[in-house]
């Protein structure tokens, strides 16, 4: 049985008190390992309307929130990075999101966690383990099928949580399957997920005559500009047109199902720039991809609705479609309808993910689904257009030349060895792969015997195929990798471009 503590501190109970005054908390309070947020901060255009319209906040409670769930994703950062494979997930409560909360499966953790301000949970099942927990579920077929369409991981209860229209038929299926009934919840939902594509980022493009989709942020691929979007829009070759129907850009590369990306060339009558039109005549400027914390509000562009907010529910979620199922999405509170597919999804001015599907409208009311952009830029090698400097989250550090005679690879907590003949490759470690739970840094060294030329590839699974995400190949025996990504399934390749002999491969994962 799950067990849970709440843990809090008098310093917390100070900043809820303070989110009733008109003045932001965060400038009041601040937590031990977050800089101070300039009270003359000011958010991006349109997105304080857009928070009071679609989370019913005043105009103080929109700014107080945006301040705090700012001020807070440094502190989350810090706390996820080191309390490691303890880490259970974190979320924002409160109406203006003044309390973090974060998840751990170790009492020992609690110090170091309130000294931040945030607050405790004590939980039995890390973060990881939810993750191998859903992935049972997920490729259980008879499950898939009985269970409902939408499966997420639940943070908040600690729990993978699969939506069903039929509870006693989805908790059969479950339990047949050998899911563990403590740590999976069927809850009662009419979700029903569809794809939106009816036929600066939240831009109309056309598909063919007919189909229409909706920009998601502008990249480039060393000097070709270009743009991402839902993989469902397109298939790879396919041509757009712009919302003025003039010739626009070509599918480099589309994934769907199992993902749901794509990435669109555009020729030079296109100029890309950092920002997501606001649906107002305005746009907000794009300064990252820093992925926001669970339960932080979160605003989407697209072509038919235009520009509605929300908040992250969950991520890791897997969402069976009619057309096949998509894995680790991320699920809000925003709305959206057909033609809103591929458009932007923003959170402050760090950009999220693409529009990939939902259920419901912006009449009634719904949920939508993003792809995250993270996995996006690795699986093609894009980098993000950014305001004042672009940036590749993901992406990967130059290769190093270690000196010949020299000890490269100190630090690196997992070792592997071997021996590769002239031309042979192998992949490490034991010729499989290893999974993270969490996103982050991966880095690894090559230690080689000084008369071989041995090179080092880091691969991704990307749900279809094996994608290289970072590469180390200088003419020597020894290499270095370095690469920040999502969490999923990863391998190193070693191979022998000249000689034969002996390697050493250390690496460290999030």
């Amino acid at each position: 049985m799950s067990r849970r503590h709440a843990i809090t501190t008098g310093c917390l109970l100070v900043i809820t008190a303070l989110t009733s005054a008109p003045v932001p908390a965060v400038a009041q309070v601040r937590t031990a390992n977050a800089p101070a947020v300039p009270v003359a901060w000011k958010p991006p255009a349109g997105m304080i309307e857009a928070l009071q319209r679609d989370l019913h906040l005043t105009k103080e409670q929109a700014q107080t929130r945006l301040l705090n769930e700012t001020r807070l994703a440094t502190v989350e950062a810090d706390l996820r990075g080191r309390l490691g494979a303890r880490f259970a997930g974190a979320w924002f409560v409160g109406t203006v999101a003044q309390r973090l909360v974060v998840a751990t499966t170790s009492e020992a953790d609690i110090p170091q966690i309130v000294a931040t301000g945030a607050r405790a949970e004590i939980v039995s099942r890390s973060l990881s383990d939810l993750a191998a927990i859903k992935e049972q579920v997920d490729n259980t077929p008879a499950a898939r099928k009985e269970t409902g369409a939408v499966r997420y991981i639940d943070v908040r209860s600690n729990k993978v949580v699969v939506l069903s229209k039929d509870v006693v038929v989805a908790s059969n299926a479950l339990e047949a399957s050998g899911a563990d009934p403590v740590a999976v919840k069927v809850e009662p939902s009419n979700e029903t997920p569809q794809l939106l594509d009816d036929l600066v980022g939240g831009n109309a493009y056309y598909i063919g005559t007919t189909e229409r989709c909706s920009i998601g942020f502008p990249v480039t691929r060393g000097t070709q500009n270009g743009f991402v979007s839902a993989g469902h829009c397109g298939k790879r070759g396919d041509t757009t047109s712009g919302s003025n129907w003039t010739a626009q850009g070509v599918f480099q590369g589309s994934s769907f199902p199992d993902s749901d990306y794509a990435w669109v060339s555009v020729n030079a009558n296109w100029t890309p720039k950092p920002a997501v039109n606001n649906g107002s005549g305005g746009t907000v400027p794009v300064a990252g991809a820093r992925p926001a914390i669970e339960g932080a509000s979160v605003c989407r562009s697209g072509s038919t609705t235009g520009w509605h907010c929300g908040t992250i529910q969950q991520r890791d979620t897997s969402v069976t479609y009619p057309q096949g199922t998509v894995y680790q999405l991320a699920r809000t509170s925003v709305c959206a309808e057909p033609g809103d597919s591929g458009g932007s999804f923003i959170s402050v001015d760090q950009a999220q993910g693409v529009t990939s599907g939902g259920s419901g409208n912006c009449t009634a009311g719904g949920v939508t689904y993003f792809q995250p952009l993270d996995e996006i830029l690795s699986a093609y090698g894009l980098t993000l257009m950014t305001v004042g400097a672009t940036t590749t989250p993901p992406g990967t550090t130059p290769p190093s030349t270690i000196p010949p005679g020299s000890s490269p690879c100190n630090g690196y907590p997992k070792t592997v060895a071997g021996k590769l003949n002239d031309g042979q490759s192998v992949y490490q470690p034991n010729n499989r792969y290893y999974q993270t739970a969490a996103p982050g840094q991966q880095s690894a060294c090559l230690d080689s015997d000084d008369n071989v030329d041995f090179d080092l590839f880091l691969q991704k699974w990307n749900g279809t195929s094996w994608v290289t995400v970072a590469t180390s190949d200088s003419p020597g025996p020894d290499e270095q990798v370095g690469y920040t990504g999502t969490r999923g399934y990863y391998r190193y390749r070693v191979t022998s471009a000249s000689g034969s002999g002996s390697y050493t491969l250390k690496y460290k994962t999030p």
